[in-house]
């Protein structure tokens, strides 16, 4: 098995799982996980040979869509972890599966969104009462832990993408 490959089924999943149940528990996704995925992809473009031109388009990816979710996060639509969890992510994909990972990220996102509503309709069990991030959770005033949506999707279109078709040697 190849590093990148072992990279990709290793540091990308384990991240990605990493965020989801952060962002649920404290709501909130390090920095230091995105600058990881970030360092990771710079490894895996590196020992898979990307051109420079590659390296520049995924760049690009990242950098849109970090300029588009800060926007958002700006209007108070999301927050800035998920911000910049998913630039880093859009890193890894590039323009390749962009927009299939943002749609699957938005439905994801829709449908948690609408369950956490659902679920805050009713009072918090009592077990689940003494359990801080179940609070927070519950609590109408805050937001809801997109970074699971986006991981979600990213899992779901990495086996889509062309860096993993190398990583795979295809």
């Amino acid at each position: 098995m190849s590093l990148p490959l072992i990279i990709m089924l290793g540091v990308f999943p384990f991240a990605m799982a990493y965020a989801a149940a952060s962002d649920l528990i404290s709501m909130t996704i390090s920095n230091r996980l995105c600058l990881s995925l970030i360092a990771a992809f710079v490894l895996c473009a590196a020992l898979l040979g990307l051109s420079l031109s590659d390296v520049a388009w995924h760049v690009a990816a990242g950098l849109i869509v970090l300029a588009v979710s800060f926007g958002l996060f700006a209007a108070g639509w999301i927050g800035g972890g998920d911000a910049k969890l998913a630039a880093a992510t859009a890193l890894w994909f590039g323009f390749d599966q962009l927009i299939p990972y943002l749609m699957i990220a938005g439905i994801l996102g829709g449908l948690l969104t609408l369950l956490i509503l659902r679920l805050r309709a009713y009072p918090l069990p009592l077990p689940a009462a003494d359990w801080g991030w179940a609070r927070r959770l519950h609590a109408a005033k805050e937001g809801v832990p997109y970074g699971i949506a986006l991981a979600f999707a990213a899992l779901l279109v990495l086996p889509d993408t062309a860096i993993w078709r190398a990583a795979i040697g295809l």
